[in-house]
């Protein structure tokens, strides 16, 4: 009885990977396919494996300078969210009054609002600040990564501050004693032991922003500004889709992104488990 409860289970596993990766399948087979046998089977494997509609999608969704965009907008959104959000939360538990408790609550009330009831109001203040303060906030990736930061520092912050409660006070007073500075002892001290939760933090805003689409698509107009979501749309035209040329580009799309995953998919579970737990 056990042991068919347990195939059943495996089997309705493999029935569960399969649909959940059904999706890759369509894209990888299509990408090799011209149009007409793309529509005449989508299922189907393609007649040969060449990667000429690659080197066209390549070409046409100028890809490189794409690829560039997204690099730097996200490692250096990225980096920023670490820093700032583990300092914050650092400070937050340490200093446990009234004032904090309120801060942090902030923090967290703030990632149940939709980016959609936000989206038309920033875009005017950000066009404000341009108009009137002069400073490029629109049309600019300083402006796309200071928007982003934004947006992804409340959920950094709240897994930070669940992670450092389990750090030792014992070990930051011992330093404190030594004659470390407060911001020594952040940096030499307590972020070293945040290494789990930092590689989650950073596994989550990769993914976010380096498929984000809408944030950028309100941001930048200029062509050579695109990152390389926004170049996929090219694509897609108003009569008609190229649709072997865009399965060609979303996988160059995601194949950046799947293999950073792969290289820290272990530290996803435990990191978050341990900020939202402890």
């Amino acid at each position: 009885m056990k042991t068919m409860s347990r195939t059943a289970g495996n089997g309705l596993l493999v029935l569960l990977a399969l649909a959940f990766l059904s999706p890759i399948y369509l894209m990888l087979v299509n990408s090799f396919k011209n149009r007409a046998e793309l529509y005449r089977n989508a299922l189907a494997l393609p007649s040969s494996f060449s990667f000429q509609y690659y080197d066209k999608a390549m070409e046409k969704m100028s890809f490189f300078t794409a690829f560039g965009n997204s690099l730097y907008v996200t490692i250096v959104s990225v980096v920023i969210v670490v820093v700032l959000a583990s300092m914050t939360a650092w400070m937050l538990v340490r200093t446990d009054d009234k004032l904090s408790r309120i801060i942090f609550l902030v923090f967290v009330s703030t990632m149940l609002i939709p980016f959609q009831t936000l989206m038309m109001p920033l875009m005017q203040v950000m066009d404000w600040i341009r108009t009137n303060l002069h400073i490029p906030m629109l049309n600019t990736r300083e402006g796309l990564i200071y928007m982003n930061v934004g947006f992804h520092a409340s959920m950094a912050v709240f897994l930070y501050h669940g992670f450092i409660k389990s750090v030792p006070v014992a070990l930051e007073e011992a330093a404190t004693l030594d004659g470390c500075s407060k911001f020594g002892v952040f940096w030499r001290i307590v972020f070293p032991m945040l290494k789990t939760i930092t590689i989650t933090v950073a596994i989550l805003d990769v993914i976010a922003m380096w498929n984000d689409y809408l944030l950028p698509s309100l941001t930048l107009s200029d062509k050579g500004l695109r990152t390389i979501p926004l170049s996929t749309f090219y694509f897609f035209g108003e009569f008609t889709i190229q649709w072997n040329l865009a399965m060609a580009g979303l996988t160059l799309t995601i194949i950046p992104v799947v293999i950073f995953y792969i290289f820290a998919q272990k530290y996803i579970i435990k990191g978050i488990a341990a900020g939202a737990v402890k």
